[in-house]
């Protein structure tokens, strides 16, 4: 990928959670919202942004990617604000599963009583 990209992407990213976290007054949005990873097409008119919760609930992540694509005039018009590209691409909001995967396997590692190995001293 060429730095170009790796920049759009980058500073959309950045700007993408700072409108998420401090501009958007939702009170059904989570405040534990990270955005993973964005990815905008070779030619900037689509964007896709990774959405992920701190917490494995399905139908919360939904209800979160439902409000955010309903609000995607909103934040494209905060983006045009802060970050300088000839286009605003369209934000398609999905659900990052990777992220969930390992929230998913932590929450079931600490439920795990695996008692501590003893060092081999004696050798």
């Amino acid at each position: 990928m060429s730095n170009r990209f790796e920049r759009a992407n980058s500073a959309l990213q950045k700007n993408i959670a700072y409108i998420i976290q401090n501009k958007m007054n939702d009170p059904r949005l989570s405040p534990f919202i990270y955005v993973s990873e964005v990815k905008v097409t070779p030619d900037f008119q689509y964007c896709k942004v990774k959405i992920a919760l701190d917490k494995d609930d399905e139908n919360e992540l939904k209800q979160t990617i439902k409000i955010l694509q309903k609000s995607e005039g909103f934040i494209k018009r905060e983006l045009s604000n802060l970050v300088d590209m000839p286009y605003m691409p369209k934000l398609i909001f999905e659900i990052d599963k990777g992220t969930s995967a390992t929230i998913r396997i932590n929450e079931i590692l600490k439920t795990l009583n695996i008692p501590k190995g003893e060092s081999n001293d004696e050798e």
